[in-house]
């Protein structure tokens, strides 16, 4: 046995149960889990009772989690829905996101804030699909235009974010021309894969074997899946590409191809359990006990960037919700626009390859995800007070995906 200790790993799984016990025991409390789980992590960590740091299993439970996290967002993106209008208005206020995005980095750059304003753009650029999803199913406007623009823009904003992420700051290094290249080359390898894949699926022989292993202690469709996850995450990193990219693109394919479920009803139940009751809840107490509370606290001029860096998120990613305004009408313009303002595990992400790269400072970073935090726990209850004071309405376009209620 390698001379390791569980003992850190015991504390952030008990951290990993009591977050979601504290929302079900006080169900007024209408904040996600995830939000427990970060403060949960900074108060057992360093920042405060010192209690936890991160260790070898924390540390590569986290990691596994974070790829988890990825993949089973990519689950959730159904390619086939997502088209026409809604699509062209989620790819254009992306776009402007960008644009208002790397406005923002440019002034904290020249504040001194950061030193790269493409990072914080990114950073800034993503909506968290999973916190998303309850707002609209609480108002009842799944189905309405304004919930399917959310969706749209949500699944576009998740899959741009992780590909610039990994073309432009991957820790492998490289010129970003040569990226480009290898990116093309690993969106070829997987295109390739998925058609692989799906002409398995397609094979009588090999499906009446699925069938009778898949609810045996062998649980033959989880551990192909789980064998996309690991090879897409090792072949992005050889490739050059963040492992992030890999991860969420193997649950893209799986989503392409478990089209029918009917056969294999508790396979994603199954995958879900593995990612939020084990992994995921790992990589986000550990990011509350890696987060520099302590230094935020001590200086008021890096607590003072909290409320600034919610500022820019609610602007830079909610005023490209205005390009609905016509279609929509007001109320709902407004509850999308701060719909797609709420953003949380991807800021985690982006926040702690910046810190590895030297990109940001940890203050920086845990300035961010504090407005992460905040976004999450202000926005969606603003969004779903407008929404609630509209009755739904049918969409009159093509539709986007409507994924379950999750994280990202």
């Amino acid at each position: 046995m390698p001379d390791v200790s569980f003992g850190n790993l015991l504390v952030v799984a008990a951290v990993a149960v009591l977050a979601p016990l504290v929302i079900g025991f006080f169900s007024r409390l209408r904040i996600p889990a995830v939000v427990l789980e970060i403060i949960g992590g900074i108060i057992i960590g360093p920042s405060v009772l010192g209690w936890v740091h991160v260790d070898l299993p924390v540390q590569i439970l986290a990691l596994f989690g974070l790829a988890f996290l990825l993949f089973l967002a990519g689950l959730e993106i159904d390619v086939h829905r997502l088209r026409g209008r809604l699509l062209r208005f989620a790819v254009l206020g992306y776009l402007v996101t960008l644009t208002l995005g790397y406005g923002a980095g440019a002034s904290f750059t020249a504040a001194a804030w950061v030193s790269e304003p493409l990072l914080l753009a990114i950073a800034l650029s993503a909506t968290s699909l999973g916190l998303v999803v309850p707002v609209l199913k609480d108002a009842g406007q799944v189905g309405s235009e304004v919930g399917q623009s959310a969706l749209a823009a949500a699944s576009i904003a998740d899959f741009a974010a992780i590909v610039l992420l990994s073309l432009f700051f991957s820790s492998s290094g490289g010129s970003t021309g040569s990226k480009v290249v290898v990116l093309g080359a690993f969106a070829g390898l997987v295109a390739v894969t998925g058609l692989v894949v799906s002409g398995a699926a397609r094979s009588m022989r090999l499906g009446q074997v699925l069938l009778r292993l898949q609810d045996t202690t062998a649980e033959i469709r989880v551990r192909f899946a789980v064998l996309l996850l690991v090879a897409f995450t090792a072949l992005a990193e050889r490739f050059g590409l963040e492992s992030i990219l890999g991860a969420f693109l193997a649950g893209a394919i799986v989503a392409l191809v478990d089209r029918d479920a009917a056969s294999h009803p508790n396979f994603r139940t199954k995958l879900e359990a593995i990612g939020y009751g084990f992994l995921v809840p790992v990589f986000f107490v550990s990011s509350g006990v890696k987060l520099d509370l302590a230094g935020l606290l001590h200086s008021p001029s890096a607590l003072v960037r909290v409320p600034v860096f919610l500022l820019a998120l609610l602007l830079v990613r909610g005023l490209p919700a205005l390009i609905g305004l016509r279609a929509n009408g007001t109320r709902p313009t407004l509850a999308l626009g701060l719909l797609q303002a709420t953003s949380l595990p991807f800021i985690v992400t982006v926040t702690q390859i910046g810190v590895t790269l030297g990109k940001i400072t940890p203050v920086t970073a845990a300035a961010l995800v504090c407005a992460g935090l905040l976004s999450v726990l202000i926005f969606p209850l603003l969004a779903l007070t407008l929404l609630r004071q509209g009755g739904p309405e049918p969409a009159s376009g093509e539709a986007a995906p409507v994924p379950d209620a999750h994280l990202m």
